[in-house]
């Protein structure tokens, strides 16, 4: 019965794969699309590669890693420099004589044997891109694996930040082309079908498969052992797993799979730069890991699309001056606001009460009644919120049309914002440790509970 359940899985999951690479495909080739669309659709697939690799340490063996962006750096650069074509390679190391590797991996299979060729050179060199990273891994991880929690986190971050700086040595221009832009190398751009655009296929494609390969080893014994390591380390060195080793392939297959995020990264903005892999891009895949929810994969996936959705699209509008046309106007706006921080709200207390967390608790000493606040957060968001709400009534009652505040890089404070309010709201996450297909296990489990009680 068990294994006729993982087959109807197993067949729904393949199903819905294909039908999200038909979507994406037929907006790729529609005419009207909004290019914002297939950007924001593109970037998050890749980064929803990198905060599942990422979850796979942090949220699943429990190593507290910050050195996504560097093993990020080693993938891009292995990629970039592998498939910048021959005839290009003058003008890319226009600084350094003889600069580049005199071949291109993606140029010469795709010569011989045409779009087959190319899609078989961009793999071979996404899995050396994931290579190199896996092996600095490996080197980095022989000394740095031996600490733990927060120095663990120090010691990976200053990695990142070493490699940067290594990649940007002069004396490795004639290869990295030093501090300078690499460019023109293969990108998402080239692949096509015919008359068919597969460029947003592509990141999906890749991506969902090395997804799909983190999930397998989730649920394999090595990714319970990795559980067990994260629940308890005395006790599963107790049952006989092997820290070390274990510890060791989990930072290692996470950075594998961050150096093809690297790479996929590479091909999405057709064009690399160390400067562009500093620690903010660390933090924003460990933003996404939080607010999807440390230890689930599909959470992570979810929260890599509305964080790049937000802040690359959703809330552009806010970095423009906007002026209202006359009062009708502004009474809707604010209408409209004052719904909505409403909504965040009662949506987040209604979440507290059905977890049964209160703001406040009753506590009698000496015969006197005492109100204790217990949640700290919670009454910050909400003060945010009464805040939020005094700022719409005034706008209201001021004479002015003109929206306050709105100019270039506000979207970042209120993107910051809204990011604060889920954390505070949604500690556990969007999912917790959860993952989609497990939402309807609790109804199924209650409803066989009351069945078997009726009987």
């Amino acid at each position: 019965m068990i294994k006729k359940n993982d087959h109807k899985k197993a067949w729904i999951a393949l199903v819905i794969a294909v039908a999200v690479l038909v979507l994406v495909g037929a907006l790729d080739n529609l005419p009207h699309v909004p290019s914002m669309l297939l950007t924001v659709l593109q970037k998050g697939a890749i980064y929803a590669l990198v905060a599942v690799s990422m979850n796979l340490l942090n949220g699943f063996t429990g190593l507290f890693s910050l050195g996504q962006a560097g093993f990020m750096l080693l993938g891009a650069y292995t990629y970039a420099v592998l498939t910048v074509p021959v005839e290009r390679q003058a003008s890319v190391y226009q600084r350094y004589e003889d600069g580049g590797l005199g071949f291109s991996v993606t140029q010469s299979l795709g010569n011989s044997m045409g779009q087959f060729g190319l899609l078989l050179g961009v793999v071979i060199c996404l899995i050396l891109a994931g290579c190199v990273a896996g092996l600095f891994a490996w080197l980095i991880g022989l000394p740095v694996l031996k600490l733990k929690s927060d120095y663990l986190a120090i010691a990976t971050l200053g990695f990142a930040e070493i490699i940067r700086a290594v990649v940007q040595y002069e004396k490795l221009g004639p290869v990295t082309n030093g501090s300078n832009l690499l460019y023109g190398f293969t990108g998402f751009t080239d692949f096509h079908l015919g008359s068919l655009k597969l460029t947003t296929v592509m990141p999906f494609l890749f991506s969902g498969l090395c997804i799909f390969v983190v999930v397998l080893l989730i649920n394999s014994t090595y990714g319970r052992a990795f559980k067990a390591i994260r629940d308890d380390e005395v006790a599963a060195e107790a049952m006989g797993i092997n820290l070390a080793k274990h510890k060791r392939m989990s930072f290692i297959i996470s950075s594998f799979f961050a150096g093809i995020s690297g790479a996929l990264l590479a091909m999405f903005q057709a064009s690399v730069q160390a400067v562009a892999f500093k620690a903010a891009m660390t933090y924003e895949i460990l933003l996404i890991v939080v607010i999807g929810g440390i230890g689930s994969i599909t959470g992570s996936a979810i929260a890599a699309f509305l964080f790049v959705g937000c802040s690359e699209w959703g809330l552009r509008f806010l970095d423009n001056e906007t002026t209202l046309k006359n009062f009708d106007a502004k009474v809707k706006f604010a209408v409209v606001f004052g719904v909505l921080i409403a909504a965040v709200v009662a949506f987040g207390l209604l979440r507290m009460k059905r977890k049964g967390k209160k703001l406040v608790d009753k506590v009698q000493r000496d015969g006197k009644t005492y109100y204790q606040r217990r949640i700290t957060g919670p009454i910050l968001g909400l003060g945010l919120a009464i805040v939020a709400l005094g700022w719409d009534v005034w706008f209201v009652i001021s004479p002015r049309l003109k929206l306050p505040l709105l100019r270039s890089g506000f979207r970042m404070v209120v993107f910051s914002v809204i990011i604060m309010i889920v954390v505070l709201f949604f500690r556990e996450g969007i999912m917790g440790d959860k993952e989609l297909w497990d939402l309807g296990k609790k109804k199924r489990s209650a409803k066989a509970k009351a069945g078997a009680g009726n009987e």
